[in-house]
């Protein structure tokens, strides 16, 4: 029998960090379950980024991000999808307290806190980005080939976004 041919991942590696380079992210949230505006309304406008229960989105903030990374706050089903705010990341990735409680929604009884298996990062707001930007105008613009989010079936709440890319996107929401 042939061997099956190797399929190529949604999400690739990211290379090893360079000496002070920011990383950029989208982050994706529902807004009925933590908005942009409830972000800017927290203390500080800092929030814990809890409740990511995907091995790649995990990989990605305990293995990549690191403070003064700044991401995309994206408002996924929302009427429109699309990127609401601009946030940094302040703290990095530390064990996600809510796996370990039964009372919370994020509780993974599975998860040790001798061995995490769940993390999350600290955000905060930067700046709004009113009128949403929109998912659809997103996928108009010139200049974001590759982009994790406009790939089909990108359902990941934590994603990678090139530095290209990101400086396309600020460009394009200032212009507006």
């Amino acid at each position: 029998m042939a061997a099956r041919p190797a399929t190529k991942p949604l999400v690739s590696a990211l290379p090893p960090r360079k000496a002070g380079e920011v990383r950029y992210w989208l982050l994706k949230q529902e807004p009925e379950a933590f908005s942009f505006d409830d972000l800017l309304r927290a203390p500080k406008r800092t929030t814990c980024w809890d409740g990511v229960r995907n091995y790649q989105a995990r990989n990605y903030m305990r293995d990549h991000m690191a403070v003064g990374d700044q991401a995309f706050y994206y408002h996924s089903n929302a009427e429109p999808p699309g990127i609401a705010g601009i946030c940094e990341i302040v703290r990095a990735a530390y064990p996600d307290h809510t796996a370990f409680d039964p009372a919370d929604d994020h509780f993974d009884e599975r998860s040790d806190p001798d061995a995490p298996t769940w993390y999350m990062v600290d955000v905060r707001a930067l700046e709004a980005v009113d009128p949403v930007f929109p998912l659809e105008t997103l996928r108009t613009l010139p200049g974001l080939d590759g982009m994790l989010l406009l790939q089909r079936g990108s359902r990941l709440s934590v994603q990678p976004v090139t530095a290209a890319h990101w400086k396309r996107i600020r460009a394009a929401i200032a212009k507006r």
